[in-house]
């Protein structure tokens, strides 16, 4: 009797450390705070499929969407470093606050369309990358959103016309645009934009094409001006302890989907953006050209708030603004 049962203590543990057929070596959670048909959740589920494909099942990485593992965004930096979440994307400039260098892909009028956000992107990363690891992180890759066009009632078309606009903005950066511009900032949550516009409360909204398409603003505007104020970004982390506890060839597989990923990212958002204006405009939303003039008065006015950052700003993110800058062939 005792024979029989060492060796079914035995046949327990060999059960416990064999992987089963059908069953992933590895599981980790993934975690996105945005909704689950948002762009940068879409293209986490894209990634942790192509992993768990790619790496025959042997890791498998289970996205959790809108927030449902707790976590609100700011605190995320903190939260990939010590094992919390193994692996999580997070907006680039919502974690300034631990880091203040993730705070130059929104820096008003840097990057003044999409191919200069994605230079400013790879400019930066390497910078970002070093900053990762001393968060104990590894970027596998960055991922944009649409930039943030101008929405109003009335036609703009210079600074002038800015004037005097009730703006509802995002962040600080925007509230101070539209302050340097001679109109008043408003700080309000999106569920209470549409009421707003529709009362008079506000005129204007600083935001993207595809909220333009949630908020329905062809029913309360009409004309949207691309001035691209900026164009933000996401980070995916993955805890690097994590990481390297994982076989190379897995490794390579993250590494290498995360270059796809990233690719993948940049270009489809630029169709989403396209595709998310035609809808607005096909509803009545008139979107006017924006003229270099226009580009040029903005970034002029919003010189104040590039040169208190830059005072300010850590040496590496001085060397990502100036190497810019130099690339597009602007100065300071």
């Amino acid at each position: 009797m005792k024979k029989v049962c060492s060796m079914l203590v035995i046949i327990g543990i060999i059960l416990s450390i064999t992987v089963v057929p059908g069953f992933a070596a590895t599981k980790w959670n993934a975690n996105s705070v945005w909704p689950p048909n948002n762009h940068q959740s879409i293209g986490l589920i894209q990634f942790a499929e192509k992993v768990k494909e790619r790496t025959n099942g042997e890791l498998e990485i289970i996205v959790q969407t809108g927030g449902a593992l707790g976590f609100k965004g700011p605190e995320l930096l903190k939260a990939v470093r010590d094992g919390l979440v193994p692996l999580s994307d997070m907006l680039t400039s919502g974690v300034a606050g631990d880091e203040p260098i993730f705070t130059i892909p929104t820096l008003p009028f840097v990057s003044r369309s999409h191919e200069e956000a994605k230079l400013l992107s790879d400019i930066s990363r390497p910078y970002f990358d070093k900053v990762a690891e001393k968060w104990n992180q590894k970027i596998l890759y960055i991922a944009p959103w649409p930039a943030a066009g101008l929405w109003t009632k009335k036609e703009v078309k210079s600074v002038a016309d800015m004037k005097g606009l009730k703006t509802r903005t995002y962040d600080k950066n925007g509230a101070l645009v539209i302050e340097a511009a001679g109109g008043t900032p408003y700080a309000l949550p999106f569920s209470e934009v549409y009421s707003s516009l529709a009362t008079g409360l506000i005129d204007s909204v600083l935001t993207s094409t595809p909220t333009g398409v949630d908020g329905k603003f062809w029913e309360v505007l009409g004309f949207f001006e691309r001035i691209n104020i900026t164009q933000a970004t996401d980070l995916v982390t993955v805890n690097l302890k994590a990481f390297q506890k994982l076989d190379e060839a897995t490794q390579n597989v993250l590494i290498e989907v995360g270059k796809e990923m990233e690719t993948i990212m940049w270009d489809e958002v630029a169709e989403l953006d396209k595709a998310k204006e035609a809808e607005c405009n096909a509803n009545g939303i008139v979107s006017l050209s924006v003229s270099d003039e226009f580009l040029t008065e903005l970034s002029d006015i919003t010189k104040q708030i590039r040169d208190e950052w830059y005072a300010s700003a850590p040496e590496d993110a001085k060397k990502i603004y100036d190497e810019f800058l130099q690339a597009v062939g602007r100065q300071k």
